[in-house]
């Protein structure tokens, strides 16, 4: 089985600075992180590869150069190959621009039979390139799973959380699966595993290695426009006592 892992590399988010022209997350120099939903993803993948002898992970990221870091943790983890998704014409795209790259990116691997990717990423909670991408490719999908994540021969079975409640439910590969991080609880990197992280190959995907129209990538390709962004302030907790007043007064105050 061929199991592919979309991660994302995201701010640190107690350091996160905006570009004031385009007002994109400024990625360069910036502490990172990898998405916490993202690494449940590559648990998940290295799971079903336990279970299913023969079966490859390969994991795919889509960033600066700097987004490596993100490829060499699951090196570490176990991944089996590795793909960094890099061009300045993907910069600054929103989320139909990056799961339309990814879509193209993946379709210049070997066929696939699962593809996993975090829920949301904590830096735009949009909860969107997951389904994109499944729409895109068009297989079916199953988003926040949440466990019971099985396979028998070609039919997935997955636990997926729900608005009222969660269900289970059954899907043929080729298929993609938005992970939640109340899937599992990813492992910790072998020794071996840290050991050969830093020599590890990484595969890059260019612009020029995809066929994929140039209209519709980066910020070229983004209907999504953020027209202002400003820090939420937090609010300030004020103890409010009222003495002498009568149960009508002190009731009318607090209204």
């Amino acid at each position: 089985m061929k199991i592919v892992v979309c991660a994302k590399q995201v701010p640190d988010t107690t350091e996160v600075k905006l570009d004031p022209k385009t007002n994109t997350l400024i990625r360069d120099g910036v502490p990172s992180i990898i998405n916490p939903d993202d690494k449940a993803g590559i648990e998940a993948a290295l799971q079903l590869k336990e279970k299913c002898p023969g079966s490859t992970v390969t994991v795919i990221s889509m960033g600066p150069p700097q987004a490596e870091a993100v490829l060499r943790q699951a090196a570490s983890m176990g991944a089996d190959e590795l793909y960094l998704v890099t061009d300045r014409a993907f910069g600054g795209a929103d989320t139909l621009a990056t799961s339309y790259t990814l879509v193209n990116a993946i379709r210049t691997l070997e066929a696939f039979d699962v593809i996993l990717c975090g829920q949301e990423s904590i830096d735009s909670n949009t909860a969107q390139v997951g389904p994109e991408m499944a729409g895109m490719l068009g297989i079916p999908d199953v988003s926040h799973a949440i466990g019971n994540l099985s396979i028998n021969g070609n039919v997935i079975t997955v636990k997926r959380q729900m608005n009222d409640g969660a269900e289970v439910v059954e899907m043929k590969t080729p298929c993609l699966i938005t992970t939640g991080k109340e899937l599992n609880k990813p492992r910790y990197p072998s020794i071996k595993g840290l050991l050969a992280k830093d020599t590890a190959e990484i595969h890059r995907i260019t612009s020029a290695d995809i066929e994929a129209d140039p209209a519709r990538l980066g910020i070229k390709g983004s209907p999504t426009q953020v027209r202002k962004v400003r820090p939420v302030k937090p609010l300030k907790k004020e103890n409010l006592k009222i003495s002498g007043k009568t149960a009508e007064e002190s009731a009318a105050i607090l209204a």
